[in-house]
């Protein structure tokens, strides 16, 4: 029996929805920075200042420029997990904001390419704590009911970050000076440490684990309205507690290895949603270039790339709305049908290049943006640590985390080069992997809306809860089926008393030589597996 503390004194003027909208908005302002870092460096590589300080780069040079932050990210993200168990939440978002603000001064302070380079990958090591313990805090002080939706106005700041990054990139460019590109980089500097100050008055939403029980009571009472008697707060406390005592009583150690050999489905499912997120993510950073290739020159190209980014902000708001009441799969399948005929259609425009084909470019990029943010753009953010159990969430997000920016270097670095050597058949080819992620969201992933997180494992048909409640389920169905079957065979009985037929003498009858009946095998013992209990059910 779980023994609910005397929650710890609190301070804070804001409880219930004011505090969880507003701890939202400000745990964004990670996602805002790994936003802002992606597009600024889209826009500043097309400058005539910036290429000229660096000696005209080649695509390869260019290439590595924008895509070794992924290299520190991935690095980062792989032990986020760790990182985010020992020093909780809180404290990773500190750490991350604040290496991110030095990675952020070094570039701006470049001396030439390869100070840029050390530069982003420090920033790349914030951004990699950032982008892994941001959506785990969001999931973790998030209602059921609201999760999705939260989590979806966290992509949104991701996206307002690199709208905010193009237009800055288009301002300064009328600055006939190396500050064209230096003040974009700088502004990453003050976002970070904002954040920074703002992570050290954020609750703590890793106390329970740690046994920290009336610190982190006092977090559900306040996020819940402030009243130590709250229903909702004490029974979602006791819930919490005894997930946690369970999967200590199991004995069951906390590593890598373990995850994998307990949860492999949901680790590769995680995975995958980052690896098909970006895989179709080839023209983000470099969206200038891509609209050059079509025939905007220039200044116009990052306009361009600004108008682009305004649509696609508004694209990721109907997520906010939709995700809890659709769900998660049908705009995962809609937003994968969208993109793979969008990034068609563009490589098609360029390959017959006609008059049109600079206005039919943008207006694809737009379509296929505005699908993206509205679809896989928020919501492999928030499926992974959704789907994980609490005692291994950082680690298996970190993991997911990791293979996004595995990829995010994969697609960056190559980019260039193929935009180079294979020109148009570039953007079908992504559209391929666009058609091969609806395959494997249509048949592979289960749908989570609604679900507690501390009661996932019903989904996932795992744990001893679920087994007890499955072999609970069915054979209590074989007892029916039973049942029903006995009562058959005494209808069987009287009609036949009726009719005047023996049936131990009846060439018709099931009986055996020695005058038993033979039980009718109507399902048979294979009957009682049948289905799968739902989630719904397994609840009740």
């Amino acid at each position: 029996m779980v023994n609910v503390p005397d929650p710890t004194p609190s301070s804070r003027k804001l409880v219930g929805q004011p505090l969880l909208i507003s701890i939202s908005i400000f745990a964004s302002l990670g996602v805002f920075l790994f936003g802002y870092d992606q597009g600024v460096m889209s826009g500043i590589i097309t400058g005539p200042h910036f290429r000229k300080y660096f000696g005209n780069p080649d695509a390869v040079s260019i290439g590595t420029m924008v895509a070794v932050l992924e290299v520190g990210a991935f690095i980062t993200s792989a032990a986020a997990g760790r990182i985010g168990d020992i020093v909780g939440r809180k404290g990773t978002l500190f750490i991350g904001a604040i290496i991110f603000t030095v990675g952020g001064a070094i570039q701006t302070l470049t001396t030439g390419f390869w100070t840029m380079i050390v530069g982003r990958v420090i920033s790349g090591f914030g951004v990699g704590l950032l982008s892994t313990i941001v959506p785990i805090y969001q999931s973790e002080i998030s209602p059921p009911n609201h999760r999705g939706s939260l989590a979806c106005i966290e992509f949104t700041m991701n996206i307002a970050g690199y709208s905010s990054s193009v237009w800055m990139d288009y301002f300064c460019s009328f600055l006939n000076s190396d500050l064209s590109w230096r003040v974009p980089l700088f502004v990453q500097c003050i976002i970070g440490a904002i954040l920074a100050a703002g992570a050290l008055m954020m609750p703590e939403s890793w106390c329970i684990d740690t046994d920290k029980d009336a610190e982190g009571f006092r977090v559900l009472v306040d996020l819940n309205g402030g009243d130590p008697q709250n229903p909702t707060a004490i029974a979602e406390f006791k819930e919490i507690k005894d997930r946690v005592m369970e999967e200590r009583a199991s004995g069951v150690a906390r590593s890598y290895y373990e995850m994998w050999k307990r949860y492999k489905r949901r680790v590769l499912l995680a995975m995958s949603s980052q690896a098909f997120a970006q895989l179709r993510t080839l023209i983000f950073p470099y969206i200038a270039r891509v609209f050059e290739e079509a025939g905007w020159i220039g200044r116009d190209a990052i306009l361009m790339t600004g108008i682009n980014s305004l649509i696609y902000i508004l694209s990721t708001i109907p997520p906010w709305y939709l995700v809890d009441r659709w769900g998660r799969r049908p705009i995962l399948l809609s937003g994968a049908v969208i993109m793979a005929i969008s990034l068609t259609a563009t490589g098609w425009w360029m390959y017959i290049d006609v008059p049109r084909t600079p206005n039919a470019v943008v207006i694809c990029v737009i379509i296929y943006n505005a699908a993206f943010g509205y679809s896989w753009g928020p919501l492999p953010w928030l499926y992974p640590p959704e789907i994980m159990p609490l005692t291994i969430r950082a680690k298996g997000v970190s993991l997911s985390t990791s293979t996004n920016w595995a990829f995010n270097f994969l697609v960056g670095e190559v980019t260039p080069e193929l935009q180079e050597v294979i020109t148009w058949r570039l953007y079908p080819m992504h559209g391929f992997f666009c058609a091969c992620s609806f395959i494997l969201v249509y048949f592979l992933y289960p749908e989570t809306k609604g679900v507690p997180l501390e009661e996932m494992d019903l989904v996932f048909g795992e744990g001893m809860y679920c087994r007890i409640r499955f072999l609970h389920i069915t054979l209590t169905e074989f007892g029916q089926d039973e049942r029903e079957e006995r009562e058959e065979n005494a209808d069987d009985d009287e009609d036949n008393e009726v009719d005047g037929v023996d049936e131990t003498t009846s060439l018709l009858s099931t009986a055996t030589p020695n005058g038993s009946r033979k039980r009718p095998h109507k399902k048979g013992w294979f009957g009682i597996f049948k289905r799968r209990p739902t989630a719904g059910e397994l609840r009740t």
